[in-house]
């Protein structure tokens, strides 16, 4: 299995209005299961052999950080972030520069992690226990704090915002992207 297939990215996305708001919560929860995963790879390091459960539990965080988690940012960025930063809000705006800041963070910080995660998925112990530790800290810190924010300012005020129209528009977009990567990962099958 490759480390860039997931289970979540199979699951048919849902209809009506709501449903592009369901995706999105859907992988906050996600994400926090992975951050709670990534925790656990790390705390059961200890310089032994790598057990099969630590290797599927960091193929599995592999898999939802650079698939799911990315298009999930892209969603944000297409569909939540341009709407709410236009409202003439200054305090949304601020909100929307910081989350789309943190976006390029949790990134950087995730092509620094994933090499790490991919060698313990493979068995592999050539990386520095240590700075693996300090960064999953600083990625699962920043990505809890991101998800909170927009949970709590930006999803309802981009729900109020967003017709149920658009909002249709945004889960058959978000749909149709998701059908395109994972067509295109799994080399041409629907």
């Amino acid at each position: 299995m490759s480390s860039t297939d997931s289970r979540a990215d199979r699951r048919p996305t849902p209809a009506g209005p709501a449903a592009a708001f369901s995706v999105l919560d859907e992988c906050h929860r996600q994400t926090l299961a992975a951050l709670d995963k990534l925790e656990a790879v790390v705390a059961s390091l200890d310089g032994g052999p790598i057990d099969g459960q630590t290797r599927a539990a960091a193929a599995a965080v592999v898999r939802h950080f650079s698939t799911t988690a990315r298009q999930h940012h892209e969603d944000e960025e297409r569909h939540v972030f341009v709407k709410l930063a236009v409202t003439g809000d200054g305090a949304m705006r601020q909100a929307v520069l910081r989350l789309q800041q943190d976006h390029l963070w949790l990134e950087e910080d995730w092509r620094e992690l994933q090499p790490a995660l991919d060698a313990i998925a493979c068995g592999q112990s050539w990386f520095d226990v240590a700075v693996l530790r300090e960064g999953s800290g600083i990625f699962a810190a920043l990505a809890r704090d991101h998800i909170a924010l927009e949970e709590t300012c930006l999803y309802p005020a981009a729900r109020m915002l967003l017709g149920a129209g658009e909002q249709h528009e945004m889960g058959r977009e978000m749909a149709a992207r998701r059908r395109a990567a994972r067509k295109a990962r799994v080399g041409g099958e629907p």
